[in-house]
């Protein structure tokens, strides 16, 4: 369901609700402040998912905005976040903030801080980014004096309220970004706590590129009667993206992988892998080659996956290996390819993928290498972008072809297949266990047991010639048994 914003400025029905074409800034009713700030970051024309939300934001409602990566839905929520609270200036004392921002990556977090820097440099609003991955001592600082806006993740949030850094007490503005990708994390839990701890007159909004069922359930529960704000809900991937697939056996992706850096065309690429060790090694293997790389995943540290963005956002670096968990905190223009190294296990994991290229109206290509092991992931891949993904190369293959098929049935082709086959050792099995006659017959055939063990041999020796009890049992367990006293008298034997 496509569904317009009725406003005075924008009406419904109209090429400006539905394309945000013809629309300026000015006209969505934003403050003068940030209209400089927008002219001087050379933001011209409004996006859909902004011409649609700001004027509802501005007039205080809830929103639900369902709309792809790329969209510009960060300028979105955060034009009429700034204004607001620029309009109802408040000192909230120390420890508290008057807005908070979730966001389910530290990438993700990092720009929307830099964001609230570029609109709202004339506003004069303090704002931090809380984190995990770096020491905590500047955040507690900053958080001492109090705070117009809070920028972070889950995880290090709950860190400092259970330490009682910071008080939520005051929050009349609450952003939840990304809302889809914080539920795959895992950080379902700790955001349901969050916003129980949130007063609850304030106004609140819920980012999400998809809209599973946990997530509809967490609108319903933390919105009241917000404005639903769909942009091209329909069209799942971005058309603007040529998606191919190579099917490759597992053990040729790397070398696939180097051939196709071969092509100057591949200016600036993201390799996704699905683990933070084959990220890993996947860098190493495109160094080794002379493509110069890096990795970004959730082990290193803040600021060592800092300085590999910057590295790549600067072309010092050609490839940025990453794992999904940056797949969304990853805002790079001019992204000219994505090579899925290894295809997600969820498919709409791919659609947030192939989102980082073809930004800003651009072009980009995404290329998937398939191994035998994936192809069920890639028939669900294609059944939600409902299109097929061209084939560069051989058709789909088994990587064995040995075992692509067993031999069944009758027939001169089966026989010939048989005939083929390695003699198969007969096993100490074979000979036991079948009877009487059994064992008769591998005796006539020569066969016999395997002899005993060189220990049991050796235990059974020195029991002979020293007359001991070697078996591990009685009182004299793991050692030689006393002699057997043969002077003793025999007892009588009983009538």
């Amino acid at each position: 369901m496509n569904t317009s914003t009725q406003t005075n400025d924008i009406p419904e029905n109209t090429p400006a609700a539905s394309e945000g074409k013809g629309v300026t800034f000015t006209a969505l009713g934003l403050a003068e402040p940030l209209l400089r700030a927008l002219d001087a970051a050379q933001y011209v024309t409004p996006t859909p998912i902004q011409a649609q939300a700001i004027p509802v934001l501005l007039k205080g409602r809830d929103m639900l905005g369902i709309a792809q990566t790329g969209t510009g839905k960060t300028a979105a929520f955060s034009l009429p976040l700034l204004q607001r609270l620029a309009e109802n200036r408040e000192h909230v004392g120390p420890k508290a903030t008057r807005a908070l921002i979730l966001a389910p990556t530290r990438e993700l977090a990092v720009q929307i801080g830099d964001a609230l820097k570029v609109y709202g440099r004339q506003l004069k609003l303090r704002h931090t980014v809380i984190l995990g991955g770096v020491s905590q001592h500047g955040q507690v600082r900053a958080l001492s004096r109090g705070l117009d806006i809070v920028v972070a993740t889950p995880g290090r949030l709950m860190d400092l309220l259970e330490q009682r850094h910071l008080r939520l007490d005051k929050v009349s503005h609450l952003v939840l970004d990304e809302a889809d990708r914080m539920l795959d994390m895992g950080f379902i839990r700790d955001v349901r706590k969050i916003v129980a701890a949130l007063p609850a007159r304030r106004q609140s909004l819920l980012f999400s590129a998809t809209m599973p069922p946990e997530v509809a359930k967490l609108a319903a529960d933390m919105l009241h009667n917000p404005q639903r704000i769909e942009v091209t809900p329909q069209k799942v991937t971005v058309e603007r993206i040529a998606q191919s697939v190579h099917h490759v056996a597992t053990a040729q992706k790397r070398a696939l992988l180097v051939s196709l850096m071969q092509d100057p065309a591949l200016k600036r690429v993201i390799v996704f892998t699905r683990t933070k060790h084959r990220a890993n090694r996947v860098a190493e293997q495109l160094q080794k080659a002379g493509v110069t790389a890096d990795a970004i995943h959730g082990n290193k540290s803040q600021n060592a996956r800092q300085r590999a963005l910057d590295a790549f956002r600067k072309g010092r670096v050609r490839v940025l290996v990453a794992t999904d968990i940056a797949a969304r905190g990853i805002d790079v223009s001019d992204v000219t390819h994505v090579i899925n190294y290894e295809l997600p296990n969820e498919p709409e994991s791919y659609v947030h993928r192939i989102g980082r290229t073809a930004r800003a109206g651009a072009d980009g290509t995404a290329i998937s290498l398939c191994d035998g092991s994936e192809r069920a992931l890639l028939r669900d891949i294609e059944r939600l972008t409902r299109q097929r993904l061209t084939v560069i190369g051989d058709e789909p293959a088994n990587d064995n072809p040995e075992r692509s098929r067993p031999v069944r049935g009758r027939g001169r082709g089966n026989a010939e297949a048989k005939t083929q086959r390695p003699p198969r050792k007969r096993s100490r099995r074979s000979t036991q266990g079948r009877g009487k006659a059994a064992k008769t017959e591998a005796a006539k055939s020569g066969e016999s047991k395997s002899p005993a063990p060189k220990a049991k041999r050796l235990k059974k020796k020195r029991a002979k010639t020293q007359g001991g009890d070697t078996s591990g049992h009685g009182p004299f367990k793991g050692r030689r048994s006393a002699p057997k006293n043969t002077n003793r008298p025999r007892r009588p034997r009983a009538a």
